[in-house]
Parts: C-alpha cells; sequence; structure tokens
C-alpha cells in the first residue's frame, strides 16, 4: 500500500485523503440517513475561518469548534469593527484554547471574506446576510474550502444558480457544504421520518406547515445612526431590506418550514405557487411580515405555508403531514406524533439540532465523504423565492419561471458610498415579475 495515504506531505492532501469510515448510526428499514458518519481519527488539525461575525455567525462557530476536538479559529471578517470584536470576545470566553485568532487576521472590509478564505483555513463559516451567500461561496468553493453557508442560499434566482453551480463544483472536488437548515440534523423529525417513510400515514395528501413568530422589525431593526452612509444603515439594519435578507418572514422562517416539507416529499420540487401577504408594520424596509403561501404538487398534493411576524400574537412552529391513513404533528416544543390506523410518539430525548449538523459535518470531513447540502439548500431556497414571488406580484408562479427570473436585487461593486435604489414594498397585482 501506498504509504503516502498515512503520511501526507501536506495539510491539505491529508484533508483530501483522509480514508473512508463506516456508516454510524445509519437508520434501518425504508429511510437511512448516509451523512451520519464516524469521523477518522487523526491528530491533524482543521483551522476555521468565520466570515460574518454576528449572533449566528458567532452562535456557528461555537458549534464548529466543539464539534471536533481538534479544531481551532483561525481569521474573522464583517464589515463593521465592533461586531467582529464582540464576536472575539465572546468566543474566547466560550472556548478560550481553541480561539488562535491574531490581529493581523481580523478582516474588515466587503473584500475581508476573500482574505479569510485566502489564509490557510480549512473550513469557512458564511454567516453573513444572504444577499452575499453566493459569492462567498463561489470563492470558497474555487479556493478548495468546505463550507457552512448559513440560510437562505440567495435572495433573487441569479444567486440560486450561482449557489447551484457552485454546489456542483464542490461536489467535483469533494468539498462538503453544510446548510443552516439545521432541522434535517433533528433526531425527532428524523424518527418521524421514518415512520412516515415506512406507512404509518399513508400516502401523503397535504402538508399544512406554520412559522408564526415575533417581529424581525421591532426585535433586530436598527435605527439609522447619524452620519451613516445608505449602505452601513441598510447592512445594520439587514432583516428589513428584500435585496439584503431576500424577506425574512418568508424567506428564513418559511424556508426551515418548506426545507422539511421538501424532505417529507422526498425532495420532489413543487410545480407552482400561489400566495397572499402583507406589510402590517409600518416601520422601515420593503418586506413582508405575513404571508400564505400555497405550493402545488404533482397529481395535486398541495403544501400550505402560513408565516406571521407580530409581536403579541399566538406563535407556532409546527408541521401536519395529513396522510391517507393518519396525520403526523410535528412542533417545535412537542414530541412529534402520528394520529391514525398506527398511532406512534417520540419518546426520546431530543438533541440540538444546530449542534448535530456541525457534529456530523465535521465527521464526514474526516471521514473523506464530506456532506455536501449544497443542491437542497439551493432548491429551498428557490422555493421561498418562488412563494415570495406569487405572494409579491398575486400572480401563479412556477418552478420554471422562479429559476429562470432576472430580476437582480443585489448590486455589483458595492462600497460605502453606493447608492442603493430600493424597491417599494410590493403591492399585489400591480408588483411585476421579472
Amino acid at each position: 500500500m501506498n504509504d503516502t495515504q498515512f503520511h501526507p506531505s501536506t495539510r491539505r492532501e491529508f484533508l483530501k485523503s483522509a480514508g473512508t469510515t463506516a456508516l454510524g448510526g445509519a437508520l434501518a428499514g425504508a429511510v437511512s440517513f448516509p451523512h451520519v458518519l464516524s469521523g477518522a481519527p487523526n491528530t491533524e488539525t482543521l483551522r476555521i475561518g468565520l466570515v460574518g461575525c454576528g449572533g449566528r455567525g458567532t452562535a456557528a462557530a461555537f458549534q464548529a469548534l466543539t464539534a471536533d476536538k481538534n479544531t481551532v479559529l483561525v481569521a474573522l471578517a464583517d464589515v463593521f469593527d465592533e461586531r467582529l470584536q464582540k464576536s472575539l470576545g465572546t468566543l474566547r470566553k466560550q472556548v478560550p484554547e481553541r480561539v488562535k485568532v491574531d490581529q493581523a487576521h481580523c478582516f474588515l472590509g466587503f473584500d475581508a471574506y476573500r482574505r479569510v478564505i485566502a489564509s490557510d483555513v480549512d473550513v469557512v463559516l458564511l454567516a453573513t446576510p444572504p444577499a452575499f451567500r453566493p459569492q462567498h461561496l463561489k470563492t470558497a468553493v474555487d479556493a478548495g474550502k468546505h463550507s457552512f453557508a448559513e440560510c437562505i442560499a440567495a435572495v433573487d434566482a441569479p444567486g440560486i444558480r450561482s449557489f447551484l453551480r457552485s454546489s456542483e463544483t464542490a461536489a467535483s472536488k469533494n468539498l462538503g457544504i453544510l446548510s443552516g437548515f439545521c432541522w434535517r440534523y433533528d433526531n425527532s423529525a428524523r424518527a418521524a421520518l421514518q415512520q412516515m417513510r415506512a406507512g404509518a400515514i399513508g400516502k401523503i395528501r397535504a402538508i399544512y406547515a406554520t412559522y408564526y413568530r415575533q417581529s424581525f422589525t421591532l426585535h433586530y431593526g436598527k435605527q439609522r445612526r447619524p452620519g451613516e452612509t445608505d449602505l452601513q444603515w441598510q447592512i445594520r439594519d439587514w432583516p428589513d431590506f428584500l435585496w439584503l435578507g431576500g424577506d425574512l418572514c418568508i424567506g428564513l422562517s418559511g424556508g426551515h418550514s418548506v426545507d422539511k416539507m421538501s424532505w417529507w416529499m422526498n425532495d420532489v420540487m413543487p410545480n407552482k405557487a400561489l400566495g397572499v401577504g402583507g406589510r402590517q408594520f409600518p416601520g422601515e424596509g420593503n418586506t413582508f411580515d405575513h404571508a400564505q403561501i400555497i405550493y402545488e404538487y404533482a397529481e395535486g398534493v398541495r403544501g400550505f405555508l402560513g408565516v406571521r411576524c407580530h409581536d403579541g400574537c399566538h406563535n407556532e412552529n409546527a408541521d401536519y403531514i395529513i396522510g391517507a391513513d393518519g396525520v403526523c404533528t410535528i412542533g417545535r416544543g412537542v414530541a412529534p406524533s402520528i394520529t391514525g390506523a398506527r398511532p406512534w410518539r417520540f419518546t426520546e430525548k431530543r438533541n440540538r439540532m444546530h449542534q448535530t449538523e456541525h457534529d456530523e459535518f465535521f465527521a464526514s470531513i474526516r471521514s473523506g465523504r464530506p456532506i455536501n447540502d449544497g443542491r437542497r439548500m439551493a432548491h429551498t431556497s428557490l422555493m421561498t423565492l418562488m412563494g415570495r414571488m406569487a405572494a409579491y406580484t398575486g400572480q401563479e408562479i412556477t418552478w420554471e419561471q422562479a429559476l429562470n427570473s432576472q430580476e437582480q436585487l443585489v448590486p455589483d461593486n458595492l462600497g460605502w458610498n453606493t447608492k442603493i435604489q430600493l424597491t417599494p414594498p410590493p403591492q399585489p397585482g400591480r408588483t411585476k415579475f421579472f
């Protein structure tokens, strides 16, 4: 046997030639999760870079650093220094022995992501507002880096198409892409899916998904500071602006729900969507804060998505999968259950899905068979875009229309003095599809 398999000459060669391992934790029966892997033991350190140092990026960095016993954080990037320094300080308190970042590797500016990716990192965590995700992923894949991509994949169809191309390139290079759509790593949802695949509810007739939550505008929106440029203000207040966040109510909250919807439907995509929605809170921005989307699948199956982002209202994040022989109910804080001909209830302890996805991702990298969620993440994100387009325009939008849309929301060549021409809030029946 070639000795270089055991003594690669570089860290990069080691990470590309790591031996494969047997599947661990794959479920028996009609459904399995082949990405659940046992990591190959080794002493090589995986070096991590973080791009986007907000709350979610900081949490993802902590999860990555605790997913594997031999990981270190070596570089950070953001457009705001105070946010970068806050994230760095938090991580130094949480996992001090894993943070190996010096000031020379704290990068600022719109090109800071390039400097993180160009540094000696193995895994890049991409957690900026999603407007920047396609370009960041392309740069990471072109540089041969594994990536965690927070959801959503893109805010417009050109971004989705770019993300899909990068995912295909990553697969050809044996590079991993971990999706921020995390419910597929929840053990209770996996157990429910196994029951459904085994026929517990019969053939699926319809799916009803809800994501009713607090207001993004009230809780995450930012007031404009004196002297801020348009772009500085909008990036701080990114949840309110379509070009930066892609409509967080439909895209981010709804994205988690439609990712599960796709999962229940074996990742068969819907043919078309209809939708209604609006914006009740007057504040800044140009996105909806409530919507109802109907996705139509082949053979007449329909998926119903209800999203609302208002304070003072009932909150719910649940899925009701209605089959010919029963109903499966899955909701946050409620054990999944099935009623009907073959009743069932999840009785095990719930895992922490955000941590589990990183645990499995790093184990898959160690195994030499890295997880690549890229294609399904792009498809889920396109489902949210299709629903958003339908709700904004009041028109029926097909999958092909959504995928081939020419509407580009993200400006080219951004700089702090770039003037952003904001689109007005959508008006169904008047807002046009492009």
